[in-house]
């Protein structure tokens, strides 16, 4: 099925599961939505409202002209559920844009490639959280990592990788 299909059934899983009462400490869903430009492209983050490297990711995508929906959830998991993330996938936050799941650390230009390009995958990720990605800068330190595209049943493969050269800058190849 094609991925505005999924996304499709993503927003009427999360409409489903949205109750009209109060929100509790246990189902709060926040929405902020944040307009850098009417061109710019629109990414729904799904996020831990206490998790501060998820807020720094989504001011990385503002500064390269994304407008941001911010989802607040304290249920996590069932939003990688939602849209089927295979397991080894996994990090922090979970976005969606034009049919596609953005998970981790991803930086702009990668998901600006990704809606370029087009290819036949459900989504980018930057597994677990390696310091120095958009959102994880820690100092000096920046770690190798890459940005793997997958499919639904888990099947991946390289979209980029990011290294440090002797000077402390990435160095950033695609494939």
């Amino acid at each position: 099925m094609n991925k505005m299909f999924y996304s499709l059934l993503f927003v009427l899983f999360l409409t489903a599961c949205q109750d009209e009462s109060e929100p509790t400490e246990q189902s709060t869903v926040a929405v902020t939505e944040v307009v850098t430009s009417s061109t710019a492209p629109t990414i729904e983050v799904y996020r831990s409202p206490t998790c501060n490297c998820c807020h720094k990711w989504i001011t990385h995508l503002e500064e390269n002209k994304f407008s941001v929906i911010d989802k607040l959830t304290q249920d996590m998991v069932s939003v990688k559920e939602a849209v089927k993330l295979p397991k080894q996938m996994a990090s922090c936050h979970t976005a969606i844009i034009d049919g596609y799941i953005i998970e981790g650390h991803v930086p702009a230009d990668d998901i600006l490639r990704l809606l370029t390009e087009k290819p036949e995958v459900a989504g980018l990720s930057v597994p677990q959280m390696p310091v120095g990605t958009p959102g994880m800068e820690m100092g000096e330190r920046k770690d190798p990592f890459i940005v793997f595209q997958f499919d639904k049943a888990g099947k991946h493969s390289v979209f980029s990788e990011y290294t440090p050269d002797d000077s402390n800058q990435y160095q950033h190849q695609t494939h």
